[in-house]
């Protein structure tokens, strides 16, 4: 178990972006997709987003699709989240995880969790 590292949130108007960092360790990183997802206060986790190893492949919630973009670096073992056009549904704490596969049509994610990012979107 490798612990991942989220970065990038805060407190942000409607409309506004932010970029959200997740750096992983080489041995966490390496050959697995990686995805993002968010919880909001008393609500389940939900998937936002998820990119392939190679990057090729990527996936978006219904909810994001069109605002938030996802991208990987595996010269720097880190993924990122590219959100735009943020409004206040977007609330949440958002979680990164090093290996996400998806499995009886819901996605999964199998390695260790990090603490997180605070992610507020006010009106």
């Amino acid at each position: 178990q490798v612990p991942v590292v989220e970065s990038g949130g805060g407190l942000v108007q409607a409309g506004g972006s932010l970029r959200l960092s997740c750096a992983a360790s080489g041995r966490t990183f390496n050959s697995h997709a990686m995805g993002w997802f968010r919880q909001a206060p008393g609500k389940e986790r939900e998937i936002v987003a998820v990119i392939s190893w190679s990057g090729g492949s990527t996936y978006y919630a219904d909810s994001v699709k069109g605002r938030f973009t996802i991208s990987r670096d595996n010269a720097k073992n880190t993924v990122y989240l590219q959100m735009n056009s943020l409004k206040p549904d977007d609330t949440a704490t958002y979680y990164c995880n090093s290996n996400t596969v998806s499995r009886g049509g819901v996605w999964n994610a199998l390695d260790a969790w990090g603490q997180g990012t605070l992610v507020t979107v006010s009106s």
